[in-house]
């Protein structure tokens, strides 16, 4: 092969190395080249830099899938599961002859040691008086935050939950002063009323949630139940407050103002307490 051959016949070259001949042309830019700088394609071949162009196009339309959780115990629940966990440690702990006795006296509720224990008014959740009390209140917690935790978020799950408890410690202490109180009762009736209201709110069927309020209202009124109605109600009516604040205030901007609103409720059922502490000064 000549120069002149080259110059005569420039498209008999590979366009790469002109001193090779080839009759092959590019599928895409239709340029020829030598069998080294082929790359086969189903129909054709393609010149190396068509090639590089065409990864660099692929590679900039794809799209990358979200990564999955893995299966088993998600984040959409973990408030839920923790308070299940930690109540029910609590509960085993109170089991233990002599140490359990003492942990259970130092977390229950009543009125006037809480004025100057004010823990009591939130740890009364995690004392229970028989494996049926806290078998009840623990699948009731872990049915309602199945469904509250995910829609509510984290935060706003864990503040209805310990607002509520303090709304039905607040209640007790207004209207029995003198009478002990275990149990997340008070704090799952929370749960109860707001998941109405918000139920309501978003235009839900709401009816096994008012069938359930129902059946447990008439159970705590029974003779001889020897429930805390107090924390029940108590609990029951902060957590339908709180589920109207967080119906009315779904939207980002105004984020700051259900913050605000439900410092409020927590100020205002502390300051509620004020009322027996002036009546046992």
């Amino acid at each position: 092969m000549t120069d002149s051959d080259i110059r005569t016949n420039p498209d008999n070259f590979c366009y790469r190395h002109p001193d090779r001949q080839s009759f092959v042309l590019c599928q895409r830019c239709l340029r020829t080249i030598c069998g080294e700088c082929q790359t086969p394609l189903p129909v054709g071949v393609i010149c190396p830099e068509c090639l590089a162009e065409q990864r660099k196009a692929a590679s900039a339309s794809v799209t990358r899938m979200p990564r999955r959780r893995p299966s088993g115990i998600d984040g959409k629940h973990v408030v839920t599961y923790t308070l299940v966990i930690v109540t029910s440690v609590f509960y085993l702990i109170g089991l233990i002859p002599g140490i359990g006795l003492y942990v259970q006296s130092l977390l229950a509720f009543q009125a006037q040691l809480a004025y100057v224990q004010p823990w009591r008014l939130l740890t009364v959740t995690l004392v229970h008086a028989s494996i049926f009390h806290i078998a009840f209140n623990m699948l009731a917690l872990w049915a309602l935050g199945r469904s509250l935790e995910p829609l509510l978020g984290r935060w706003r799950f864990l503040g209805l939950y310990l607002l509520s408890a303090l709304g039905g410690s607040v209640l007790t202490a207004l209207l029995a002063p003198n009478t002990w109180v275990v149990g997340a009762s008070g704090a799952v009736w929370g749960l109860l009323g707001a998941m109405f209201v918000i139920g309501r709110h978003l235009g839900a069927n709401v009816t096994a949630i008012a069938v359930l309020l129902g059946i447990n209202l008439v159970i705590t009124f029974l003779p001889g139940s020897n429930i805390a109605w107090q924390a029940h109600i108590g609990g029951g009516l902060v957590g339908a407050l709180i589920g109207v604040i967080f119906a009315r205030t779904r939207k980002i901007r105004q984020r700051a103002l259900q913050i605000w609103l439900l410092v409020a409720v927590g100020v205002g059922l502390l300051g509620a307490l004020a009322v027996p502490l002036y009546l046992y000064a």
